[in-house]
């Protein structure tokens, strides 16, 4: 029960650490076609608060789970480097699916050229952060353990 905690924990850090990201990107205005908020909003016919909420539940549900059921078990490799093929496994799996499913094309291509190479970015940066974050709630929860 304590991995499951750490792992949505883990989770919800770094859709923080994503979600900010995002939100620089759009301050910038790049890229203003990839606004993944409007898309998931838009699939659910609802507005802006929805597709937040969709996207805070993708990332600490989904990835949480993900984390806690396969990634943080693999045989090999560091947690960041485990976090990271999450991130690579959710990538293509949002570019095969999500993407046409919202109207954007094979890999969002649709969009822009960039969109593939925008989200794996953004998704290798997510999933770095859930790996670094589950191995310091370790240490954390480690150190209280043996407190």
């Amino acid at each position: 029960m304590k991995d499951l905690f750490a792992s949505l924990a883990a989770a919800f850090l770094a859709t923080v650490v994503l979600s900010l990201l995002m939100m620089i990107k759009a301050g910038m205005g790049l890229m203003p076609q990839l606004d993944v908020i409007r898309m998931l909003a838009q699939q659910m016919n609802a507005g802006p608060v929805a597709g937040w909420m969709a996207h805070v539940m993708i990332g600490v549900v989904g990835y949480g789970m993900a984390w806690a059921l396969v990634f943080r078990r693999l045989p090999f490799g560091s947690y960041p480097l485990r976090g990271v093929l999450l991130g690579v496994a959710g990538w293509l799996l949002m570019m095969i699916a999500v993407m046409p499913m919202a109207g954007a094309g094979l890999f969002g291509l649709s969009l822009t050229p960039m969109a593939p190479v925008a989200t794996l970015v953004l998704h290798v940066i997510f999933g770095l952060a859930l790996g670094l974050s589950f191995c310091l709630l370790q240490s954390v929860g480690h150190r209280e353990a043996t407190a």
